[in-house]
């Protein structure tokens, strides 16, 4: 009996450790600061060095709130012809998971290819009776990473990528999941602030790229022609770039991203985090930004938070961010899930990516980065409406919270890396 026990145990063991292990050497050397983000050799970082090409040609529409965000996701899907691919981490029931469900299976029903992934974790809350539905239309449905034998050693990774392209020409991407907190318009605390974004022109090739790539993964099925890859023309004029992470394929990716904007960044860094929880490395930049003279500002929830446990930890972190000369601003109306980082008014990176190890890395993540300039400015302006209605923490205030607050962060902070 002892024996069965150890082995047991032994194994309980082994599957934690692999599922909180990306496998890889994470990022430990700070990145050194050699170029700004409006130099022409810093675009060739990020494309080359990172990956894919930034291309030329493409337009992005901010959509703030739900009541602009799934109207417009929906009109795109009930327009489809030929394709509609969908991979997002929540997908709960209720009235706009319903209206979603109702939109594909139409599509579907009318001859349209629509492939639909769902994290099994993240869309826990979706009723057999919306999947029997899209399944009976003919929409192909998958779950990612399953409760299953063969997943178990990947069982802590989640794809958190929400990602939707019709016709191989029209994208979103963004912040939001399918879910009833994401209605309205942030009126009230049940329902969120955030934010997602239209996208057309080359750029959405990539967008297509990334979601196939998970795709092909669940599934083992390619798929590929003219109906998932039509000849793009330019739409517009920003340039960008599809950027992806997956433990998989490059876990600590995404985190270099970041890391080398900030570390690029000479005048302003905006930061829009629902979940900011910076490890030493990204503390380490964003000083370093500082001490080059970028003002850096950072938006992040307030009480209304919907992971207590993540607060605290991200709590706990500021103290060296605050000595810095770091602005940090809680959202007061609702739960702030926003996920933008504004750098010097030139890149603006949007999409899955929160601030923290868990989108860095263990989570299927993706980033639309945009080179514009009057896009950032909007942006921008976005930010500083969100700044007016949230409470800046200043270094005194954050000093001086109750002991038993300071306790809990500090408990909090020691799970930070799988939070």
């Amino acid at each position: 009996m002892l024996i069965v026990v150890s082995v047991v145990v032994a194994l309980i063991v082994a599957l934690v450790y692999v599922n909180l292990s990306a496998g890889e050497r994470r990022v430990s050397h700070e990145i050194a600061h050699l170029y700004p983000v409006d130099d022409p050799q810093f675009y060739r970082s990020m494309g080359m060095l990172l990956g894919p090409d930034i291309v030329r040609g493409n337009q992005v529409t901010e959509l703030v709130n739900g009541d602009r965000i799934f109207p417009a996701m929906l009109e795109a899907i009930r327009a489809a012809k030929k394709t509609v691919l969908f991979e997002t981490f929540i997908y709960w029931s209720g009235e706009i998971g319903d209206q979603f469900a109702d939109a594909l299976s139409e599509r579907a029903r009318a001859g349209v290819k629509v492939h639909v992934l769902l994290d099994w974790v993240g869309s826990i809350k979706v009723e057999d009776r919306m999947l029997e539905q899209m399944n009976g239309a003919g929409v192909d449905v998958h779950m990612f990473h399953p409760l299953r034998w063969s997943n178990l050693g990947r069982i802590n990774n989640r794809t958190h990528r929400k990602l939707l392209i019709v016709d191989g020409r029209i994208g979103f991407t963004g912040g939001v999941g399918i879910a009833t907190p994401w209605t309205g318009h942030a009126q009230d605390a049940q329902h969120w602030r955030d934010s997602h974004f239209r996208v057309e022109g080359p750029v959405v090739a990539q967008m297509q790229s990334v979601m196939l790539s998970n795709w092909s993964k669940t599934t083992g099925y390619i798929l590929h022609g003219p109906d998932y890859f039509p000849q793009l023309q330019p739409v517009g004029s920003q340039h960008a770039q599809m950027f992806s992470s997956s433990p998989s394929a490059g876990s600590d990716s995404m985190q270099v991203m970041y890391l080398m904007a900030i570390t690029a960044a000479a005048k302003t860094i905006d930061l829009s985090s629902a979940y900011f929880v910076p490890d030493e490395m990204a503390r380490v930049a964003l000083v370093a930004a500082l001490g080059r003279g970028v003002k850096v500002r950072i938006i992040t929830p307030g009480r209304h938070m919907d992971q207590k446990a993540v607060r605290r930890a991200s709590r706990a972190l500021w103290g060296e961010l605050l000595d810095a000369g770091v602005q940090i601003h809680e959202y007061q109306p609702t739960m702030y899930h926003c996920k933008i980082m504004i750098v010097d008014g030139v890149l603006t990176s949007v999409g899955s990516t929160n601030f923290d190890p868990r989108s860095f890395h263990l989570n299927d993540e993706a980033n639309l980065n945009v080179y514009d300039r009057d896009f950032a400015a909007r942006m921008t302006k976005v930010f500083e409406d969100d700044l007016a209605r949230s409470r800046r923490i200043t270094r005194q205030a954050w000093e001086n919270r109750p002991l038993v607050e300071k306790l809990q962060e500090r408990l909090a902070a020691l799970l930070a890396p799988v939070l």
